[in-house]
């Protein structure tokens, strides 16, 4: 018996090449959507660093960071002594502006989120005010900004662990801010030792 004109030998091999070509075609669509979300990780890390540097330049200092990695920049309420507290501003809709005048053009259309944060996945900010990192996890180990030294911190960015990041100036990934800080006292410190100018 034929169908469409194949024999039952055909058929099997029709079968065969069909199921191939739709598992290769199914591996090759989430190699594709995993890249996708990658690419968009990195060019929103990008724009957060860009708008962190243009608020810095503005106003002498970067927002402080929240304990669970959100951006202090966000308009709160007026404290019982008159000044203005910061709220976290919200991932994926909130405007990083000027908090003293809501005329002034935003820094950030708005803050991006990760294209997984309904799957859990946040991106992470740290800041001291002088300093900042801002860290997402990418999918793909083979990206070349994917980094094992940032993977070993073990910073969560949401359900997942940060292995990607930028930065301020020289301001390591791999290590804490208040770590760095105390590594480049100590050092100077070292220097000053040595020419007789540091006395404790």
């Amino acid at each position: 018996m034929t169908i469409l004109g194949f024999n039952k030998t055909e058929q099997v091999w029709v079968f065969i090449i069909l199921s191939v070509l739709s598992v290769t075609v199914a591996v090759n669509m989430r190699v594709a959507l995993r890249k996708s979300r990658d690419v968009q990780r990195k060019a929103d890390i990008r724009s957060i660093s860009d708008a962190l540097l243009h608020y810095q330049s503005e106003f002498g200092f970067f927002p402080l960071s929240s304990s669970d990695g959100d951006i202090l920049a966000c308009k709160g309420e007026v404290g019982e002594d008159g000044i203005l507290e910061f709220r976290a501003c919200k991932w994926g809709w909130e405007e990083l502006r000027d908090i003293f005048d809501e005329s002034y053009p935003p820094y950030l259309k708005r803050i991006p989120s990760d294209p997984s944060h309904d799957a859990g996945a946040r991106y992470r900010y740290i800041s001291n005010g002088s300093r900042f990192q801002v860290y997402a996890s990418l999918e793909g180990v083979d990206e070349p900004e994917y980094s094992e030294k940032i993977l070993l911190r073990n910073l969560n960015c949401g359900d997942k662990i940060c292995n990607f990041g930028l930065s301020f100036g020289d301001t390591p990934l791999d290590k804490s801010i208040e770590e760095y800080e105390n590594e480049m006292r100590a050092k100077e410190i070292e220097i000053l030792k040595k020419k007789g100018l540091y006395h404790e």
